[in-house]
């Protein structure tokens, strides 16, 4: 089984917050974690607010720098291809999802389609979540 984890559910490995817990042990449970290239710019400027914002010391953020940049490569990352891209357009109309959601939705129907496993989704967003559900992937999600 492969684990997506949109951004909302991937940075919670990195910073304390609800779903914290619940997201490492998806995590645990599964052989392989995946996520759309798009994740590590959306997780970088979350936490590059959260300092902006103090709720994250200058030493926390170069500790949760580093230890992305070292996950990451851990990580099936999928590229926003045409495909998927194009792909994201037609699910941003259909479920009303902002542009980086449809790219998340997208890459994880791909990634479903192309290595012929179980993918379950999850996001801290309960209308991407819902839409990853009409889509027919399996969710796990707040």
């Amino acid at each position: 089984m492969i684990l997506y984890l949109d951004s909302s559910a991937l940075v919670k490995l990195y910073v304390g917050e609800e779903g914290t817990d619940r997201v490492r042990a998806l995590v645990l449970a599964v052989d392989t974690c995946a996520t759309s290239a798009i994740a590590y710019a959306e997780i970088r400027a979350a936490i590059a607010r959260r300092n902006r914002e103090g709720s994250l010391t200058a030493s926390e953020l170069l500790n949760v720098k580093s230890a992305l940049l070292a996950d990451w490569y851990t990580l099936f990352v999928i590229s926003a291809i045409e495909a998927v891209v194009t792909s994201a357009g037609d699910l941003a109309e259909q479920y009303a999802l902002r542009g980086m959601d449809a790219i998340h939705l997208s890459s994880a129907l791909w990634l479903a389609r192309e290595q012929h496993d179980q993918v379950t989704f999850t996001a801290w967003d309960t209308r991407l979540v819902a839409a990853a559900a009409q889509a027919g992937l399996e969710v796990a999600g707040p």
